[in-house]
């Protein structure tokens, strides 16, 4: 959430698109707590503060095949480095529903929905992708591993 922050917290009012990964985590029980690493690849005129020239079509494509290589077991890291329009590392711990959260931590309902939906969802070591929808995710597409 910190790159977030220079962000202006708009990705906590915003929302994010489809998870495009419904069948991670089945129908087990949420954990309380998690860990992810986002990866964000946006297009032109979706980042504020940030020139981005790619085309929309551009982007998804390049998000898609990040899912890809990133699923095939592609250092993650290395792909966020070398890849975000967010700032590396983009690491965020994620408290659920009724918990309280410590400091560096933030509660799942500061995030926007589908990005926590996300998170909860994934098992460690999954990967799944928010795809860019204009009103509920207006950034671009969010690629997310659960790393704990």
């Amino acid at each position: 959430m910190r790159r977030l922050a220079g962000l202006g917290l708009a990705l906590l009012a915003a929302g994010f698109g489809t998870w495009g990964c419904g069948q991670a985590g089945g129908n087990a029980p949420e954990p309380q707590r998690v860990v992810v690493q986002h990866l964000l690849v946006s297009f032109t005129g979706r980042l504020p503060g940030k020139v981005v020239t790619r085309s929309q079509a551009e982007a998804e494509t390049l998000a898609r095949d990040l899912l890809e290589r990133a699923r095939r077991g592609e250092d993650f890291d290395g792909l966020v480095k070398q890849h975000t329009d967010d700032r590396h590392p983009g690491v965020y711990t994620l408290v659920n529903q009724g918990r309280s959260s410590a400091a560096g931590e933030y509660g799942r309902e500061q995030m926007v929905a589908r990005f926590g939906d996300l998170s909860f969802r994934l098992k460690v070591g999954e990967v799944g992708l928010c795809e860019f929808d204009s009103s509920r995710s207006p950034y671009g597409y969010h690629i997310i591993k659960r790393i704990e």
